[in-house]
């Protein structure tokens, strides 16, 4: 990593969706400033360069999940590998490869006020080397997961266990699963992509749940950009009516399943038992225990996990685990289930700002006992944002606003010369409830509630919490004063 610069105006950590976001923004809105980029990984992707199990796709329509300032030229749900075409492109059509230095480890973040540097220190995973960069700002766009291992329960017996054992997070190149048995734990969106992709080899494939997930299928095809692609509209046009299509949309289910949730819940799960046989029992097997948006809808294209439970190439069993055997696993109801090859599709765990030791001013971040600034910056750190995305809508919508907003503070820091920004409480916050980031009754996947404890906090105002509201920030963002009284510059 020779030509990295020692010194450059921002350093943005990770180049999959969040990192290659900023990248562009950088270069295009603020065309004076250098800036790096280091990632972990052996070139860009993120999300998509880990994730490399059979039928690997967005769980979201790429007119939302792609980027507004690069078209979608293809089908609403897209592979893993037609993503990274796209990100691909992106980074050819800009120019930001010379930017990009992979396989960089960062291992520590040092903020110092008396030079309103950071300085951080990454190791070559391929040839061990430190470098050391200083950087004015940190922008961290590295995900929210850990990439190197996904999440495995403690389960009884695991060990006894004779199979192969595989977390989809670490597919094995070239790995047959023709012929064979398999048993896939998890009922998420991961589970539902494997299913229809295995079914087809294996000789069959069981889905082991502890509690159903919500589903809703549809075709994989937009009749709004077809119908503007037949008239030859130019594909910018198409991607952002499209885009604002689809938008609406998700708000209009969005709010709906919010306001009726009981609605909600009925009408999804009529939609499930049209795609499944008459008899098949939905209320067992896909009648989720919470409701509606508390955790992400899954979206089945084509209605393909469905169509493997009709034809018998797969099943589903709903049911805790109460032990590994030699053979597969045996459930709390007695039931023994055979596999040759166990897939844990059992999700994954945080990664709190790239899971890198900050220290600021001599003293360790301990980011559990900062406020959260809109979702993005916190209280006492300087010169740092965390790009986080929504739940609720695609991610790389909120990666944009973060984006533009974020250049915005940037220029207005050079025009008054000024070095640092900092989130702090106003008096007036002072003597407000001191609240967990996000409560259960919001959002509450496992892969959250388990790292609560290490996350932000919130208060009960809009500038001190992330609001998960694409249609309120889209409006707010861009509005926002980069000189309002919640941050201070010096």
């Amino acid at each position: 990593m020779a030509a990295t610069p020692e010194r450059v105006d921002v350093l943005i950590v990770g180049a999959g969706i969040s990192g290659i976001d900023a990248a562009y923004h950088v270069k295009t809105q603020l065309p004076t400033k250098s800036f790096v980029v280091l990632d972990a990984l052996e070139n860009f992707g993120g999300t998509w360069r880990t994730h490399r199990y059979p039928g690997v796709r967005s769980d979201t329509d790429l007119f939302t999940f792609g980027y507004s300032f690069k078209p979608w030229k293809g089908d609403p749900i897209a592979t893993g590998d037609r993503i990274l075409d796209y990100l691909g492109e992106v980074i050819t059509d800009f120019d930001l490869a010379p930017h990009i230095h992979y396989n960089e480890s960062i291992t520590h973040a040092v903020w110092s006020s008396e030079t309103s540097t950071w300085t951080v220190t990454s190791r070559n995973k391929l040839n061990g080397d430190q470098s050391v960069i200083e950087a004015n700002f940190l922008w961290m766009g590295q995900g929210y997961y850990k990439h190197d291992k996904g999440y495995t329960p403690e389960w009884p017996g695991f060990e006894s266990y004779e199979g192969t054992v595989i977390h989809p997070q670490k597919w094995p190149e070239g790995f047959d699963i023709s012929g064979k048995t398999v048993l896939v734990i998890g009922s998420g969106a991961t589970a539902s992509t494997l299913i229809p992709a295995l079914a087809d080899q294996a000789a069959h494939v069981t889905m082991l749940q502890r509690s159903p997930t919500y589903f809703y299928a549809g075709e994989n095809k937009d009749a709004l950009a077809d119908q503007l692609r037949a008239l030859e509209i130019d594909d910018q046009w198409i991607h952002e009516i499209v885009r604002r299509n689809k938008l609406n949309e998700l708000k209009t289910l969005t709010d709906f399943a919010i306001a009726y949730p009981d609605v909600a819940k009925e009408e999804l799960l009529k939609l499930v038992a049209a795609q499944l046989p008459e008899g098949f029992d939905v209320e067992k097997h896909f009648t989720p225990k919470y409701r509606p948006w508390q955790q992400r809808l899954a979206f089945v294209p084509d209605g393909d996990l469905f169509k493997t439970f009709s034809s018998g190439k797969a099943s589903v069993v709903t049911d805790e685990i109460e032990t590994f055997t030699p053979n597969g696993v045996r459930t709390t109801s007695g039931e023994e289930l055979q596999a040759d090859v166990i897939i844990t599709a059992t999700g994954f765990d945080l990664s709190i700002l790239g899971d890198i030791d900050f220290t600021i001013d001599g003293k360790p971040l301990d980011l559990s006992t900062t406020i959260t600034f809109r979702g993005m910056m916190f209280t006492g750190v300087p010169n740092l944002v965390w790009v986080f995305g929504y739940f609720r809508a695609a991610w790389t919508l909120r990666a944009d606003l973060i984006s533009q907003y974020i250049c915005r503070v940037l220029a207005y820091m050079d025009e008054h010369h000024f070095h640092s920004v900092t989130p702090e409480l106003r008096p007036q916050d002072l003597n407000d409830e001191v609240k967990a980031w996000m409560t259960p009754d919001e959002f509450n996947p496992s892969y959250l509630l388990r790292s609560m404890d290490k996350m932000p906090k919130r208060l009960d105002k809009p500038e001190w919490r992330h609001t998960q509201d694409y249609w309120i920030e889209k409006d707010l963002f861009p509005s926002l004063d980069v000189a309002e009284d919640c941050l201070r510059y010096r």
